[in-house]
């Protein structure tokens, strides 16, 4: 706050504390959780463990797109660029704060491979991001448009009666197409075929290990 430009060590340490934070801590939210008007009503003991399965997924997401964004960040060589990845972040902060609400009400926890899960998303993203910030901001739409898919397929897969875990993810849903678009306008490249697929395919791993673990 105090306008100072922070040098490559000032990055590394904001960088390990945001790490730190997102993996074994509990970082608050600067929105008020979607679900705080939607009912609680009493699942199956199978509808419990799918809904905390689905919502531990979502979480690893957050997790991992905190990782990508930040990795990004720190080879940005725009300034402009640096700060929209930054921004994306802290609102995924809030995802990751809601996700982590709904598994503490679903009496499960996140997953065990969160350390894992952002240092290669880490990696990932300042791979990315070394690209230049045309290929580091085409990452960013693709990553957002691949989210909206899979929690479109939560959407229809979470138990009917579970409110408060759908309109947490409506409104992820929203804010991850608005990154997209956001990234779009500010220049992204698109991002050769087999990018893409590869993303998926990484995208299917975690979420069939993270549903259990």
């Amino acid at each position: 706050m105090t306008g100072r430009t922070m040098t490559p060590l000032d990055r590394l340490l904001d960088g390990a504390q945001r790490a730190l934070e997102t993996v074994l801590g509990a970082p608050p939210a600067a929105r008020a959780n979607p679900a705080r008007d939607a009912a609680e009503i009493v699942l199956d003991d199978v509808e419990r463990r799918h809904a905390a399965g689905l919502m531990r997924i979502n979480h690893v997401g957050e997790v991992c797109a905190q990782a990508l964004y930040c990795g990004q960040a720190a080879v940005a060589r725009d300034d402009a660029t640096r700060a929209h990845l930054l921004a994306a972040a802290q609102e995924e902060t809030d995802h990751l704060a809601w996700c982590a609400d709904r598994l503490r009400e679903l009496d499960s926890r996140p997953s065990l491979l969160n350390p894992l899960w952002y240092a290669g998303s880490y990696a990932i993203g300042t791979l990315a991001g070394l690209r230049g910030d045309g290929w580091n901001l085409g990452f960013v739409v693709e990553t957002e448009h691949q989210v909206e898919a899979h929690i479109d397929e939560h959407l229809d897969s979470l138990p009917a009666a579970d409110t408060r875990s759908r309109a947490i993810l409506r409104v992820m849903k929203a804010d991850e197409a608005r990154h997209a678009a956001s990234a779009e306008q500010a220049g992204a490249r698109v991002l050769p075929p087999p990018v893409p697929m590869l993303m998926a395919a990484a995208s299917k791993l975690m979420k069939t290990v993270a549903y259990r673990i």
